[in-house]
């Protein structure tokens, strides 16, 4: 590791929130951490020179941020948000010797082996097998997906990338067959983020309502959450069980398909406010109800993460320390 690269400054941006973190040098964990509202500031420049202002912080040699976004080039436009930036022109504003920007999920992923059991709850049962694959997706403003494999090399671990927010949406019973044939006439494809996501709750509330032939109130994510957990509304009720129930669906067929035998971690805003009802849920059942292979997947554990500190934070700083091991 180049002991010079610090401080750093660390970001995780999301749809909804700019998280920021300092990091003063290699033994150090990130600190200072704050949330923004993405909204109250204009660009992603201006969040962060808020930051340091905020916090009297000198120049950061080097930065890295989590962006809830596919990293295809230079420009990035957020799919759920108005930032857009070119990253060398936001390195060249800021001063900085290095900048790292990769998808959200990839730095959460790269954080998983740092978490401890206190950052964990288990749903269900199973045993991670050290060493093997694992996989993450967590929703949010939007869905995220990502998965880390053992490399055995000093880097030690290696992300993948993807987009697996926008894989079709497959039922399992004839509610979700009805659920899923709505979200198709209104959008186009019924994707698991259209589901599983904090507009994806909105969606599955008016699903409930169109089913019962109920007129929906105009509600906010937040309002289908408060009004399930209350038990005051019928339909959002409704709308959280098929929620658990679907990331239940979408989280097998990705354990199916990364050979996950490392665990299965529930990351993003949501899971964290919920977890009791994902214990109550039918997503354990339906996580391994997959056929031939239910058994393959009975031993593999799920495990919602609820950290105190963004995990994202420690996997960016993750990404510039294995940067540094390969002498960039």
């Amino acid at each position: 590791m180049i002991q010079t690269d610090f401080p750093r400054l660390l970001g995780d941006i999301g749809g909804t929130n700019a998280r920021f973190a300092w990091q003063a040098h290699a033994a150090a964990q990130p600190s200072e951490v704050v949330a923004y509202a993405s909204a109250n500031h204009a660009s992603l420049l201006l969040a962060m020179r808020h930051y340091l202002e905020m916090h009297d912080k000198p120049q950061p040699v080097a930065c890295a941020i989590g962006l809830a976004n596919p990293i295809l080039g230079d420009r990035v436009q957020m799919t759920n948000h108005h930032w857009s930036f070119s990253i060398s022109e936001l390195q060249s504003a800021l001063g900085l010797q290095r900048l790292i920007v990769i998808n959200d999920f990839t730095a959460l992923a790269l954080s998983l082996p740092a978490l401890t059991r206190a950052d964990l709850r288990q749903i269900g049962g199973g045993m991670a097998v050290e060493g093997a694959p694992m996989a993450v997706l967590g929703p949010g403003t939007g869905l995220g997906v990502s998965g880390l494999f053992s490399v055995g090399t000093q880097a030690g671990f290696l992300p993948i990338n993807g987009e697996g927010g926008h894989v079709s949406l497959s039922p399992a019973d004839d509610q979700e067959v009805a659920v899923i044939q709505r979200l198709q006439s209104r959008f186009g494809h019924a994707s698991a983020e259209r589901a599983l996501s904090g507009p994806g709750l909105v969606n599955l509330y008016e699903a409930a309502c169109s089913m019962a032939s109920a007129a929906a109130d105009r509600l906010a994510p937040s309002d289908v959450l408060e009004r399930a957990l209350s038990s005051s509304d019928r339909h959002c009720t409704t709308a959280l069980e098929l929620f658990c129930s679907f990331l239940g669906g979408v989280a097998g067929n990705l354990a199916l398909t990364l050979g996950a035998r490392g665990g299965v971690y529930i990351g993003g805003g949501i899971a964290p406010r919920v977890v009791g009802e994902i214990e109550r849920s039918k997503f354990r059942t339906r996580f391994e109800a997959k056929g031939r292979f239910a058994d393959y997947l009975a031993v593999i554990p799920t495990f919602v993460i609820d950290a105190q500190m963004s995990p994202a934070l420690l996997g960016a700083a993750k990404a510039l320390n294995q940067a540094d091991s390969k002498g960039r």
